[in-house]
């Protein structure tokens, strides 16, 4: 059974800017089915908005970015209730994300509210770089 992981959307942006970067091959493992992304709606909302309004890319553009995530993703609902990052309220969907989705993992690059978490519930909260690490060190074969 595949590790479970939520991608933050620095993650996402991060892959698709530097497609050579951990982020990117992060988000590889997921499309060959390595690892297993889950994701929600807030999340895939918030990337829509960072692209279009943030990155300048046409509306066309970003739906075709989002549906290629969501063919290799899976996507659940969350509540919006739970409050653990009171500094960021908007960091708590990706928590909540990773619970509702019994991730193992978040990625993230969020070194302001997420990293310092480390852990919440069992979930490893780690940026790219850590997550191939742990891969390598556990001797999970990908490429």
């Amino acid at each position: 059974m595949p590790l479970i992981v939520v991608f933050d959307t620095n993650i996402l942006l991060s892959a698709l800017l530097s497609p050579t970067s951990n982020p990117s091959k992060c988000l590889q493992l997921a499309r060959s089915g390595i690892i297993q992304s889950v994701t929600c709606q807030e999340i895939i909302d918030e990337f829509a908005e960072k692209l279009t309004v943030k990155f300048k890319y046409s509306p066309n553009e970003s739906q075709e970015i989002i549906s290629q995530f969501l063919h290799y993703s899976k996507t659940i609902q969350i509540t919006n209730t739970l409050n653990v990052v009171e500094k960021d309220a908007d960091d708590n969907k990706i928590i909540e994300c990773a619970i509702v989705g019994l991730a193992n993992y978040i990625i993230t690059g969020d070194k302001k509210h997420l990293l310092p978490i480390g852990n919440y519930q069992g979930i490893s909260i780690v940026n790219g770089t850590n997550f191939l690490q742990i891969l390598m060190s556990n001797n999970q074969k990908f490429n």
